[in-house]
């Protein structure tokens, strides 16, 4: 079973959350892993194609493993409640969060009757870099989502070490240095999803020039000339259209 991890990776994690500008996209190698996350999507699989005013990008959903969050993100979608709606928080290294209309990261209803909803923690779903995930309030899930881009090499042979020792197989071990992640956020948020084409599109939107928030948060959201928007989201079947 996976514990908590300690403060050697947290640490990690705010080094990771710094301020983007002149970032560029990192180069991401393919990574060789027999993890569900790196395995290419068979025929029938749920997807989602997210066309964005940058560029489109491609996740493959994971119903089996997170049914109430692939539930709620394909609801929201099918309905066009994204469409239109910004990449409100964008952190090189860390992530791009969208999913909320008003851009301010304090709203963002669910098809449940806009109740959150519980954490769906599955044990075969990390938070590597390319993870779409539901991102959660102090009640429970929202209808926010966000994508990781932790950098390659954010999880370096300490904290690949760390890993093992707190119940990660070495295989997800060895995923994560491959591929860089956020593996303190694995019992926190819901991984959902897993961008299998378009990685360079949501990298780029973490490139975008940012501004600390000025509600006291420490949240950086795109200038208005850097500001990505999500044009539209299909659900739809592998491969679709």
């Amino acid at each position: 079973m996976k514990k908590r991890l300690t403060a050697l990776l947290l640490g990690t994690a705010l080094l990771l959350c710094a301020c983007a500008g002149d970032n560029r996209p990192p180069q991401r190698a393919a990574v060789e892993s027999g993890e569900r996350q790196f395995t290419a999507p068979a025929e029938g699989d749920t997807i989602a194609v997210i066309t964005t005013s940058l560029g489109e990008v491609r996740a493959v959903l994971y119903p089996d493993a997170a049914p109430m969050a692939v539930e709620n993100f394909a609801g929201l979608a099918r309905t066009g409640a994204y469409d239109g709606t910004p990449f409100w928080r964008c952190v090189y290294g860390f992530a791009v969060q969208g999913g909320d209309a008003t851009g301010t990261g304090h709203s963002g209803g669910t098809v449940f009757n806009n109740n959150p909803y519980p954490l769906e923690a599955d044990g075969t779903l990390c938070h590597y870099a390319g993870a779409l995930c539901a991102a959660f309030g102090a009640q429970g899930g929202t209808g926010q989502f966000y994508f990781v881009t932790a950098l390659p090499d954010s999880v370096g042979t300490a904290l690949r070490d760390e890993l093992r020792q707190n119940g990660y197989t070495d295989a997800q071990a060895d995923a994560y240095a491959a591929a860089g992640g956020l593996p303190y956020l694995d019992n926190t948020d819901t991984v959902f999803g897993q961008v299998y084409e378009g990685m360079d599109i949501v990298d780029r939107i973490a490139c975008a020039e940012t501004v600390k928030a000025e509600d006291g948060t420490d949240t950086y959201r795109p200038t208005e000339e850097d500001t990505v928007t999500v044009e539209s989201i299909l659900i739809t079947a592998y491969p679709g259209p």
